[in-house]
């Protein structure tokens, strides 16, 4: 599995329906309430506005920076390839593990590789003049990093920075969008299918000084009048946010004691976003256990630095998790 979410290629081979599967691979939040978009035939037959700016100026104004900042792509991974094909250095490290897009898009951009193990050695220098690559929160563990020391690192050797803060709102943790006037080597990759519970409207945007927005890749009309008029109303619906934090305290917590009372995993990640990551050296058979039960869990062997015993799941709602403990408690 490369990706989570992959519920219909795994329906199909248990000859069920997708909807039948509870899906603890898909890190998106559960929190969904409607939005009522009126879709008329001026949305559909008209051309958008392809510079966005109705949208961008909604989202400078959630968080806090200018609308020339701003770089809008059809969802992150659109992103990631844009960027990395853009940016000069033939040299990218990556802080490991990640997701797997960043190492494919360095590699058709034909860049050389360089993985830093950051459980081991997260502050080995990274060749000077690179593309240095860091999600924080990180996946697959959601561990939240305090980034000063590498940030000194990546100054004095002359690097570009990508730093993806996908995961970073549904705790309320410090961004480094702060960051962006006065190291312009930043970018910052925002997805908003994770927080905003949107993973059908693909939308991503890049943070960075206008000069670099201003040199990325432009392609007109990436993005439809219906992911534009979702995500103006989702960011600016601050009821949404306030609730959804709240219901992620709550259910992570619920999923957290579910995990450690089971009894089945020897460590349970620390974790500062919605999913935890676990370790077992079950975790195939549980895997195998789970998938009968019509349950998709994400096996995380595929990350550098990691292998078959470790599993993800990600924070739903009480009746998954409801049957989740029932599950592991017959595997226990």
């Amino acid at each position: 599995m490369k990706h989570g979410g992959d519920i219909y290629k795994v329906a199909k081979s248990l000859t069920c329906k997708s909807e039948d599967i509870i899906d603890f691979s898909s890190n998106i939040n559960l929190y969904h309430p409607k939005i009522d978009i009126k879709i008329d035939k001026n949305m559909i037959a008209k051309y958008a506005d392809s510079s966005y700016i109705t949208l961008k100026k909604s989202i400078a104004k959630k968080y806090r920076i200018n609308p020339k900042n701003i770089a809008l792509y059809n969802g992150a991974t659109s992103a990631i390839y844009a960027l990395l094909s853009s940016l000069k250095s033939l040299h990218v490290s990556l802080y490991a593990p990640l997701y797997s897009e960043y190492e494919q898009a360095a590699k058709e951009s034909l860049k050389t590789i360089f993985k830093i193990d950051r459980y081991k050695n997260i502050y080995k220098e990274p060749p000077k003049g690179s593309i240095v690559v860091f999600v924080n929160p990180a996946t697959p563990d959601g561990r939240y990093y305090s980034l000063k020391k590498l940030f000194k690192i990546w100054k004095q050797r002359d690097c570009t920075v990508i730093l993806d803060e996908s995961f970073l709102e549904f705790e309320d943790l410090k961004s480094q969008r702060w960051r962006i006037k006065s190291f312009k080597k930043l970018y910052i990759l925002q997805s908003f299918s994770k927080f905003h519970s949107s993973a059908g409207v693909r939308i991503g945007a890049v943070f960075s000084h206008s000069k670099n927005i201003k040199k990325l890749p432009n392609i007109h009309w990436s993005l439809s009048s219906f992911d534009v008029k979702f995500l103006q109303k989702r960011v600016a619906d601050k009821v949404f946010e306030t609730r959804s934090r709240a219901l992620h305290v709550k259910h992570k917590k619920e999923l957290y004691a579910i995990l450690k009372k089971s009894k089945l995993f020897s460590k349970i990640y620390p974790s500062q976003t919605n999913f935890f990551m676990v370790k077992s050296d079950k975790a195939p058979d549980i895997y195998k256990q789970m998938l009968k039960r019509k349950i998709l869990i994400r096996k995380c062997k595929n990350f550098d630095f990691l292998d078959k015993k470790h599993l993800r799941f990600a924070v739903k709602d009480k009746k998954s998790h409801k049957i989740l403990k029932r599950y592991l408690n017959e595997l226990s």
